[in-house]
């Protein structure tokens, strides 16, 4: 039996006990974490944040999620046209390489990513992460999506870093 990894979307700021809820009961769970500095009032602080807010994903069958669901935390699987969204191998691989390596990495807002070039990572730290590449004030920039959640995530690279690849 195939398995297809899943979105589960969680109550605020519970993704982390949901993740643990999942891996106790058997589950492969994965929770994009990166460091960010938060600024208070009267201090900066280094903090773990989740990449993707209010989401985990989950490797399982179809089957499965009719008891990942009952999980303590988690309010629903991310549906696209009535049915679980298949969250695609290739996407959770990226997220795996950009919490490997957080620092440099930046959330941005959705846009339209059109007529862009598709590119690999082919040296340093973020070898292997496929994306889309923008440039910006002169600036390299690798831009990755997770299409069912409609989430952008990009890293500002050296441009001999960057080898354009195929749709």
């Amino acid at each position: 039996m195939k398995l297809n990894w899943y979105a589960l979307h969680t109550n605020s700021r519970a993704e982390k006990q949901v993740h643990e809820r999942l891996q106790k009961q058997g589950y492969e769970s994965f929770l994009p974490l990166i460091t960010t500095v938060k600024q208070w009032s009267d201090r900066k602080k280094k903090v773990v944040v989740p990449l993707i807010s209010s989401y985990v994903f989950m490797q399982g069958t179809a089957k499965d999620l009719l008891a990942v669901v009952k999980v303590q935390g988690v309010v629903a699987v991310l549906k696209h046209l009535g049915k679980p969204a298949i969250v695609q191998e290739v996407e959770i691989n990226n997220l795996k390489i950009l919490t490997k390596n957080s620092e440099g990495t930046k959330k941005v807002d959705a846009f339209k990513l059109a007529n862009l070039t598709n590119v690999e990572v082919i040296a340093g730290p973020f070898i292997g992460l496929k994306g889309s590449y923008i440039e910006t004030s002169g600036m390299h920039k690798v831009v990755v999506q997770v299409d069912v959640l409609n989430s952008f995530t990009e890293v500002t690279l050296p441009f001999e870093h960057i080898k354009e690849i195929g749709k």
